[in-house]
């Protein structure tokens, strides 16, 4: 039996030590935000937060985390407030959006880390892969979260009062007044 914390409350599986992290996530705890992907470790789709890194969960033996405290994609922020989702949102990442839980927690642990990163920290560090090519947006997206949270917006991303109608449009075109 291996014993850990999700998303904030304790759990305990009855899995093989050697069980990916993944599947104990997908497959018994139910939480199915965090994708797989291609199972090795390349790509990113699983990526979730132990102990407030970023790790591949694809990759990890739950036996091996014994005593830590796991973040999925559901465990970020309780309705999408998070700054680095709510940058996804204002700027439209997702295409299929398969790749965007493990993409948006490794964005978050990078951001916790070094909330200033640059151009090329960025690029060392996310290493995910987006099949769909969104990487002009990703980025995007990454310096919109810096940008609000250095900013001190707890929305980060959202139109509000101070948002130019001129920014309002390209953040969420759909929200435009007509």
């Amino acid at each position: 039996m291996t014993k850990f914390t999700v998303n904030g409350n304790p759990v305990q599986f009855m899995m093989p030590a050697e069980t990916p992290l993944l599947w104990a996530l997908r497959d018994a705890a139910n939480l199915t935000g965090t994708k797989f992907g291609c199972g090795a470790g390349l790509c990113g789709a699983c990526t979730v937060h132990i102990d407030g890194k970023a790790q591949r969960s694809c990759q990890v033996p739950i036996g091996s985390i014994e005593g830590t405290f796991v973040t999925t994609i559901e465990g970020l922020s309780d309705d999408r407030d998070h700054p680095v989702q709510a940058a996804w949102i204002a700027e439209q990442v997702p295409q299929c959006g398969y790749c965007q839980s493990g993409m948006i927690m490794a964005v978050a642990a990078l951001l916790k880390e070094n909330p200033r990163p640059s151009d090329a920290e960025i690029d060392a560090v996310i290493t995910n892969l987006c099949r769909c090519g969104t990487y002009n947006r990703i980025r995007r997206a990454i310096h919109r979260a810096i940008h609000r949270a250095a900013r001190g917006d707890v929305d980060a991303g959202v139109p509000g009062p101070e948002t130019t109608p001129e920014e309002a449009a390209r953040i969420a075109p759909s929200l435009k007044a007509g």
